[in-house]
């Protein structure tokens, strides 16, 4: 099983880099949504620099209490990306739809991994 801090490390990163791409190039990701507007893209890049900054950190010394807190707002992330796929699929382009499902897909992926990470403190 992969250590919890690993997995907390590797959202952090991959939600970093993902915050910063958006945040640093929206353009682009307009572009590949097939949408003009940018704000959103920049917007969403900036709480995921935020969020990450926030797991990298939890990731030091996790605690029970923080971990369950970014496994809940994984959570709402993807049902938030299922929400997102639903009202805006006739807005976007495919890729774009792909894109949103694929990193909900992720997302879950991290949450899970967390919470089995969680039984350590259960066994600590």
């Amino acid at each position: 099983m992969i250590p919890l801090t690993t997995t907390l490390r590797i959202n952090g990163i991959s939600s970093l880099a993902t915050g910063l791409l958006l945040a640093i190039f929206p353009g682009v990701a307009a572009n590949i949504f097939g949408v003009t507007a940018t704000a959103p893209f920049v917007a969403v890049g900036l709480f995921l620099v935020v969020f990450a900054s926030g797991v990298l950190f939890v990731a030091q010394r996790p605690t029970p209490a923080a971990v369950k807190w970014i496994i809940r707002l994984d959570t709402i992330w993807v049902i938030g990306s299922a929400v997102a796929i639903i009202f805006l699929f006739s807005l976007i382009s495919g890729i774009g739809t792909v894109l949103i499902a694929g990193a909900a897909l992720w997302v879950a992926a991290m949450a899970v991994l967390q919470q089995k990470g969680m039984r350590s403190f259960a066994t600590a």
